[in-house]
């Protein structure tokens, strides 16, 4: 049976219960948005979806903007009054330094070629801007699991975890690693300013005892195979 994600949230909030100062990556990735967040911030939601953060955040940037490649995601997006614009990161439609930050959630999972998308953010973001983003780590087990079942092309996890089929889209992992977002962000002339690497135990929680075997697991999982990888970089 698929795992709810209303189930896993509450699983969560029974973990950080019990362990004071853990948060979820989307917590920790809201907050690193949220604090570069002003009257001044102009924000690229890069594979915006039907919602994301922004959704929740925009009207604390003076200028916030959505783009994905999916039409049928932006006409359903959840923020209405978002500007939105369908295109793809590899070839971003906007003018050189035209943002100060770049946000982008579950995405970089799916590039083909995250090079060139490293590269995009790169050139629209304004010298001293962010690219925040938060995505799977690919040295985790269960991810292996996934790049290792060739079959499902990279959707196991998606079908596992109780998603729609129009969200779900074939995976990748070329910026999945710790060492593949460094060497990207090198590559496109960023700075890797932060790396937080968070374990989170209720991907495998499909009934009670599993939760309390996954709970054992995460305490030794080494940092560097954290299930979520939540990254800032810079442009100097």
């Amino acid at each position: 049976m698929p795992l709810s994600l209303t189930h896993q949230e509450h699983l969560r909030q029974r973990y950080a219960a019990a362990h004071p100062g853990w948060q979820p990556s989307s917590h920790v990735y809201r907050d690193l948005v949220a604090r570069r967040l002003g009257p001044a911030a102009r924000v690229l939601d890069l594979g915006c979806g039907r919602g994301g953060i922004m959704e929740r955040l925009h009207t604390r940037a003076g200028f916030a903007a959505g783009l994905d490649p999916d039409e049928r995601s932006l006409r359903e997006h959840r923020a209405p009054a978002l500007p939105r614009t369908c295109g793809l990161a590899e070839a971003v439609p906007f003018t050189d330094a035209a943002f100060n930050l770049v946000c982008s959630s579950w995405v970089l999972e799916h590039l083909r070629r995250p090079e060139r998308v490293f590269a995009e953010v790169a050139r629209v973001l304004h010298p001293g801007g962010r690219f925040i983003f938060v995505t799977p780590n690919a040295r985790h087990p269960l991810l292996i699991l996934n790049r290792a079942l060739s079959w499902t092309r990279g959707r196991l996890v998606d079908r596992l975890y109780d998603r729609e089929e129009p969200d779900i889209f074939p995976a990748y992992y070329r910026a999945n690693t710790p060492a593949q977002i460094e060497a990207l962000a090198h590559g496109a002339g960023l700075e890797l300013a932060a790396l937080h690497l968070i374990g989170d135990p209720t991907y495998l929680a499909f009934n009670e005892p599993l939760f309390r075997v996954a709970c054992l697991l995460e305490r030794v999982t080494p940092r560097r195979r954290k299930i979520h990888i939540v990254g800032e970089c810079v442009r100097p």
